[in-house]
């Protein structure tokens, strides 16, 4: 019996291999600006398959994941516009830090925590960097 199996950790990356990572805006995404100059972003929700199934059956009409909206504050949106999909975490991180004149381990906690956040909700996703993925270096 699979069902109840527990799902096998995906594999730690390093701290240097984590900050080489290049973030990629979802294309699912839309994002706007406030009058207040704030992005707004716009993403549909992600169900398990078996609830959107669910909701298909009962609506009878076809299925539209449901959408969400996030408010990012001044430090997000100046984040959010740092990501291109060109520079590394580590990039980020150092024009981050440059231009809120925080500590640089200070932005790197921050812009790796809102990351993270972003990935947990299918905003942006990494892809590898430079180095990356087993260059022996750890």
């Amino acid at each position: 019996m699979g069902i109840f199996r527990k799902k096998t950790p995906a594999p730690q990356l390093s701290r240097e291999d984590a900050l080489n990572c290049i973030p990629v805006k979802s294309e699912a995404i839309q994002a706007s600006h406030t009058p207040e100059g704030m992005v707004r972003l716009h993403y549909p929700l992600v169900l398990k398959p078996w609830i959107a199934e669910l909701a298909q059956r009962f609506s009878g009409a076809p299925y539209r994941p449901p959408s969400r909206q996030l408010e990012l504050d001044e430090l997000g949106s100046l984040t959010w516009n740092l990501i291109n999909g060109k520079q590394t975490v580590k990039d980020i991180v150092r024009q981050f830090s440059r231009q809120t004149q925080v500590h640089p381990k200070e932005a790197e906690a921050a812009v790796t925590r809102f990351l993270r956040e972003l990935g947990r909700r299918g905003i942006v996703g990494m892809t590898p960097g430079k180095q990356t993925m087993g260059d022996g270096n750890a």
